[in-house]
């Protein structure tokens, strides 16, 4: 036996073992949320981030991108405000409740559009409804 398994007294073991136990069992779930939240993401193709952004690229022009996310927006009760366009870039702003809603079609190359939603309530953002709007208009891309 070495000097340094000596000298640690039993309940330092105990301990120490403990701790371990403990470390293992938390990050045991971090894990599963993990593996839960990844699952969710790339299962639909849609990226999505705590600051209340989600992502999700289409392969279809601006014009296609727009109708649909126009269409989920009147579906979902989402009233919009504004559409405007900037360089390459088609911008949507609606109201919900008192939430704040900024969804930004990119235009990538003619037949390719990068959405994005923002979502926000007063200082914070509304991640599950950026999420939402963007699988609404994936719906309506895929069922026309």
């Amino acid at each position: 036996m070495s000097a340094a398994h000596v000298a640690m007294p039993r309940h330092g073991k105990l301990a120490r073992t403990a701790a371990i136990c403990g470390a293992a069992l938390l990050l045991g779930g971090c894990e599963a949320m993990a593996l839960t939240a990844f699952g969710v993401g790339a299962s639909t193709g849609v990226a999505q981030t705590i600051n209340g952004r989600a992502y999700r690229t289409f392969t279809a022009p601006v014009v296609e991108v727009k109708q649909a996310t126009l269409a989920a927006l009147t579906r979902m009760g989402i009233k919009v405000i504004s559409s405007k366009r900037v360089a390459n870039e088609e911008i949507i702003i609606a109201k919900a409740a008192d939430r704040e809603i900024e969804i930004t079609l990119e235009i990538l190359s003619p037949n390719s559009t990068r959405m994005r939603s923002v979502t926000r309530q007063g200082l914070f953002y509304d991640s599950a409804t950026s999420l939402e709007i963007v699988l609404q208009t994936e719906k309506r891309m895929i069922n026309g």
